[in-house]
């Protein structure tokens, strides 16, 4: 059998979900009880199609199968910006100034803050604990591409963009620069407070926040110096996400100044990659070359799973490995989603 599962979460989760959450403890994934319980909520009735597809929001736990045990999870948020939440950013520009009395040129990065009613897909939330990092199965990988097999494999419920929103460098006690140096000027808050309070009502940023442009030269050294820059925990995110598709936005996040990663989703390989199809054969996992995501949909819980296991396939259907088909309970005829990796 597969020694890890990745399954939509269920309320009956939130204990281990919790423990997970303070490896990061994000807007997205916050080491908070209460709003983890909601979190849990949401994402059932979204895997259920309870919400309107613009407010769903799907939370994928990783599981040692042994240990019967969560040990990571990621997050598709369906769409990120609607009327009553905007998806809030800075827009990055270079403007050149010139003065030919003196001779002086300048080349200023300027922010100017920007607002969508109507945004893209984000995906997030992913954490994996520290001990299971490093293990052959590339558990950080599983945790990151099954976002994307999802959205392939129901491609209506998502954005025609997906955007990533990568951590900047941050102080060991969390503390942004580019908050402290612009952020709570204008909302006399601290960063945390105010990254959470966010996640619930946004117009305290609209309301309180410059109109028109910031430049960044009035800033601090340490407040410019991290203005989209990738922080040393988040560079092998950005490497992946280079690799599938994706490209620095020069938009960043208003709080804390981390690069907007951004494409198109129907350019997205692993999107591309991901395949519905029916099992055409069941065989041995070693007599299959290639690995891959293999997943299923479900009428009861826990609505979604996925294991990594041989995949292959032709024009008649997939074939794919005994010990995935046995976890998942598939055989020939039955209708899977795959994603080869390789």
């Amino acid at each position: 059998m597969p020694a890890y599962e990745i399954r939509a979460a269920s309320p009956a989760d939130e204990d281990q979900l919790y423990q997970v959450a303070r490896h990061l403890n994000t807007v997205n994934l916050p080491h908070d009880r209460a709003k983890i319980r909601e979190l849990l909520d949401v994402s059932q009735k979204s895997f259920t199609g309870e919400l309107d597809p613009k407010r769903r929001e799907y939370v994928f736990v990783l599981r040692d199968l042994a240990k019967d045990a969560v040990i990571g999870t990621s997050m598709v948020i369906s769409q990120l910006g609607r009327r009553d939440a905007p998806y809030i950013y800075f827009d990055v520009f270079e403007e050149e100034k010139y003065s030919a009395t003196l001779d002086k040129h300048f080349s200023h990065t300027v922010l100017r803050i920007g607002y969508s009613y109507n945004g893209p897909t984000e995906i997030g939330g992913l954490i994996l604990l520290p001990e299971y990092r490093r293990v052959p199965e590339r558990l950080g990988q599983f945790l990151s591409y099954v976002r994307f097999l999802y959205i392939g494999a129901h491609r209506n419920f998502f954005r025609d963009e997906v955007l990533a929103e990568l951590l900047p460098p941050l102080e060991a006690d969390g503390t942004s620069h580019l908050w402290e140096a612009l952020g709570r000027k204008f909302t006399d808050m601290s960063y945390a407070e105010a990254d959470v309070l966010s996640k619930r009502n946004k117009e305290f940023i609209k309301q309180l926040f410059p109109e028109g442009v910031v430049y960044a030269s009035v800033l601090s050294r340490e407040a410019q110096d991290v203005i989209g820059k990738v922080g040393a925990q988040t560079k092998g995110v950005e490497k992946l996400l280079r690799r599938i598709g994706f490209r620095y936005a020069h938009r960043v996040d208003p709080f804390d100044g981390g690069p907007h990663f951004t494409a198109m989703t129907d350019e997205i390989t692993l999107v591309g990659a991901t395949k519905r199809t029916r099992v055409a054969s069941v065989t041995s996992e070693a007599s299959l070359k290639h690995r891959g995501l293999v997943a299923v949909d479900q009428p009861g819980p826990p609505h979604f799973r996925a294991v990594l296991g041989g995949v292959g396939g032709d024009a008649s259907g997939a074939i794919i490995g005994d010990r995935a088909a046995a976890h998942l309970g598939v055989g020939p005829g039955d209708e899977v989603v795959t994603l080869p990796l390789d």
